[in-house]
């Protein structure tokens, strides 16, 4: 049985009353996935904005299941905080795919595009120490509001791209693959999200058929997103 276990930031972990990419995802491969799957992680919760915590289990559907609410996410964090956790909750959750988004919040609070390369580095590292199959999928940074009037920024986000498309060239291992996922064409932060950051619904189902789609065109693994259904 595949363990997917979803790992980001504020865009994976949401808020109270969003469904979630990561909902999308686990509807997709209930649908598109031909074996048993489980989504694992230590974390079930959104964050709820009014506490400013990840307190909330107000799921946009009350339908979606506890253990499909699995995830390693958490609002403001990123490569950097968590690089340090990935070993242990890879080997607890006995994790087999990674879905991870992050690196937004590294670049616009903690680190420069080099800097945040090199904890995604660390993380792969790490994440390997506790499963050398462990196999991940990771999305590019998509820039969002802040990168349209600050180019200094702007600038971050491109080069850490780049740099994250070389780190996952370098370190793909066919024991272990890494996959780049690609931003959806069609994504538009004026339309896919509720503030130039978060996803709004047709956003999160495009970030679940980004990694969805990678995994089906580069490992055969279950079919092609449909967001329809």
């Amino acid at each position: 049985m595949l363990r997917f276990m979803p790992v980001g930031d504020s865009m994976t972990i949401g808020s109270a009353g969003e469904h979630t990419w990561r909902y999308r995802m686990w509807q997709h491969l209930c649908r598109a996935y031909g074996g048993p799957f489980a989504i694992v992680g230590p974390r079930e919760t959104l964050h709820d904005k009014a506490a400013d915590a990840p307190l909330s289990y107000e799921y946009a559907d009350p339908d979606f299941p506890a253990h499909a609410r699995r995830h390693l996410a958490g609002w403001g964090e990123g490569w950097l905080h968590m690089a340090p956790l990935i070993r242990e909750t890879v080997k607890r959750e006995r994790a087999d795919v990674l879905l991870v988004s992050l690196g937004l919040i590294d670049l616009g609070f903690y680190t420069d595009a080099e800097q945040t390369a090199e904890n995604m580095r660390r993380f792969v590292t790490e994440a390997r120490l506790a499963n050398p199959r462990v196999r991940m999928v990771v999305l590019p940074v998509i820039p969002n509001v802040r990168a349209e009037s600050d180019a200094e920024f702007a600038t971050e986000v491109a080069r850490f791209n780049e740099l994250l498309a070389k780190a996952v060239a370098d370190l793909d291992e066919p024991s272990s693959p890494l996959l780049l996922a690609s931003v959806p064409e069609s994504y538009d932060i004026h339309f896919d999200t509720y503030d130039g950051t978060h996803p709004n619904a047709s956003g999160e189902h495009k970030l679940a058929g980004a990694l969805a789609d990678a995994m089906y065109q580069a490992w055969g693994l279950g079919e092609p997103y449909d967001a329809g259904t």
